[in-house]
C-alpha cells in the first residue's frame, strides 16, 4: 500500500514539482495539499498521513508556527522540512527540528533545480525513511521534568562516585535522522571532567553542523565544537564531524591524535560517513573505542565498527528500537551482532561514563 503524503507550501509551481516526484515513485501518494500552515493545521487535525513535507516561509502560517500548534494541540505528525530556508537557516532547521519536525531536505530556490536527480533522490530517501518511522512522542511538561531529573541523577552519580577508569579512551558516536535532537538527550549529560574526546559523526550537510555544535556546547558542561582540521583530541571535549567532509582521526609524530579530513565521495549515502571515522581509529593507540549508534537510517557504522573490532578492543552501545526515530543504524549493528548494550536514549550517557569514567 503505497503511504500517504501531504505536501505543504505555497508556491503552486513549487507544490506541483513536489507532489509530481512523490507521485511519480511507487511507494507514495499525494493525498493531500496545503498552501500555508493554517490549512494544514486544519487537515492534520482531522486526518492521518504517512508523512508530511513542510515548507518554512508562507503566508498567514509558516512552517515553525504550524510545529508549535501541533505541539500544544498534541497532534502528531512526522514532518520533513523542506525549503530554501535550510540551506543557509541552520538556525531555522535546528528551531524545527525540536520543534518535533524529523529530518529536512534543502529545496533549490529554482522550482526547475527540483527536478534534477540529486534533489529527487534525497528528497525521496528521507521521506521514505520518515514514513516508515515511529511516530514522534509529543513532549509536555511532564516529561520535561522527568528528563531533567534523569539528568540530574546522572551528573550526581559522577559527583558522588567519581567513576574512574584506567586506560587512554575515546568516544565515538554515529547518528542520523533524529540525531539532532537525540543528542541534546546525551551531550549535556556527559560531565567535563570526562575521561575520553567525544566524535561525533552526525549526517548532516555543509553549514548546519556549526550550529549544531552551538547548540549542544551552550546545553553542556563539556565543551562542544565542530571540529576543525588539525584539532588536537583531548580528553574531556567533544568533536562534532563538519558537514559535506569525512573526519578521520590521524597519529602525530608527538603521539596526539588530531583530526583530518577527507573529501571522498559519499558513503553509504552520506557525507560525513562514520564507518570512515571508525576505520581511521584501527591503528590508533586508544586501548579501548567505545562506540556509540543511535537513531538514523540506513546502516552506516556497521562496516566501521566491524573493521575496527580486528584491530581493536571495542565496546558498542546502541540505542533501542523503542526510542529511535528511525530504527535503522541501530538495529544493523545489532543484527551484525556487534553490539555490547542496547539501552533507551535516555541512558546512553550513564552507559558512556561507565565505560570511560572521569579524570
Amino acid at each position: 500500500m503505497k503511504k500517504k503524503i501531504l505536501v505543504v507550501d505555497d508556491s503552486a509551481l513549487m507544490r506541483r514539482v513536489i507532489c509530481d516526484i512523490i507521485n511519480n515513485d511507487n511507494r507514495f501518494e499525494v493525498a493531500d495539499r496545503a498552501t500555508n500552515g493554517l490549512e494544514a493545521l486544519d487537515l492534520l487535525s482531522r486526518k492521518s498521513y504517512d508523512a508530511v513535507v513542510l515548507d518554512v516561509n508562507m503566508p498567514k502560517m509558516n512552517g515553525l508556527q504550524l510545529l508549535q500548534e501541533l505541539r500544544k494541540y498534541k497532534i502528531s505528525a512526522k514532518i520533513m522540512m523542506a525549503s530554501t530556508d535550510t540551506k543557509e537557516g541552520a538556525q531555522t532547521t535546528l528551531d524545527a527540528l525540536e520543534l518535533g519536525a524529523m529530518d529536512f531536505v534543502h529545496k533549490p530556490e529554482n522550482a526547475f533545480d527540483c527536478r534534477g536527480d540529486v534533489f529527487k533522490e534525497e528528497m525521496l530517501r528521507i521521506l521514505d525513511a520518515i514514513a516508515n518511522s515511529n511516530m514522534p512522542v509529543i513532549d509536555n511538561r511532564l516529561q520535561q521534568e522527568a528528563i531533567k531529573v534523569k539528568e540530574q541523577r546522572v551528573v550526581e552519580i559522577v559527583q558522588k562516585q567519581p567513576i574512574k577508569r584506567t586506560g587512554n579512551k575515546l568516544v565515538a558516536i554515529a547518528s542520523s535522522t533524529g540525531g539532532p535532537k537525540a543528542l541534546q538527550s546525551v551531550i549535556p549529560k556527559l560531565p567535563k571532567n570526562l575521561n575520553a574526546p567525544v566524535l561525533i559523526v552526525q549526517h548532516m550537510p555543509k553549514g548546519f553542523t556549526a550550529t549544531l555544535a552551538d547548540r549542544l556546547n551552550a546545553m553542556s558542561s563539556i565543551p562542544v565544537k565542530e571540529a576543525a582540521e588539525g584539532d588536537v583530541l583531548l580528553p574531556g571535549n567533544v568533536y562534532l564531524a563538519m558537514g559535506g567532509l569525512h573526519m578521520n582521526v590521524q597519529r602525530n609524530v608527538a603521539g596526539t591524535y588530531s583530526i583530518h579530513y577527507t573529501d571522498e565521495p559519499s558513503r553509504e549515502g552520506v557525507k560525513p560517513c562514520a564507518n570512515y571515522m571508525y576505520e581511521s581509529l584501527s591503528d590508533s593507540h586508544y586501548d579501548e573505542i567505545v562506540c556509540v549508534v543511535m537513531t538514523g537510517m540506513g546502516a552506516d557504522g556497521t562496516v566501521g565498527i566491524r573493521n575496527l573490532e580486528e584491530n581493536k578492543k571495542v565496546h558498542v552501545i546502541a540505542q533501542n528500537q523503542e526510542s529511535c526515530v528511525v530504527y535503522g543504524m541501530p538495529k544493523s549493528v545489532v543484527n551484525a551482532g556487534l553490539t555490547d548494550t542496547v539501552v533507551p536514549l535516555d541512558e546512553i550517557a550513564q552507559e558512556i561514563i561507565l565505560n570511560v569514567g572521569v579524570k
